[in-house]
C-alpha cells in the first residue's frame, strides 16, 4: 500500500514539474511516469533498510 502511495506522490510531483515547464501532455505523462518509478525504487530501498534495521 505504501508503494502505491509513493508512486502517486512521485507522479504528482513529476506531472507538476512538467506542467510548470509548459510541457505538452506527452511530456507531462512521461515526467509523471519517471518520477513515479524513481520514488518507488527509493521507497523500496528505504523499506528494505528499515526492515533490516528492525530485525
Amino acid at each position: 500500500m505504501t508503494i502505491l502511495i509513493a508512486a502517486l506522490i512521485g507522479a504528482g510531483i513529476g506531472g507538476l514539474i512538467a506542467y510548470r515547464r509548459k510541457g505538452r501532455p506527452a511530456d507531462i505523462a512521461q515526467y509523471a511516469a519517471v518520477f513515479a518509478l524513481i520514488l518507488v525504487v527509493l521507497w523500496v530501498f528505504a523499506l528494505i533498510l528499515i526492515t533490516r534495521a528492525a530485525s
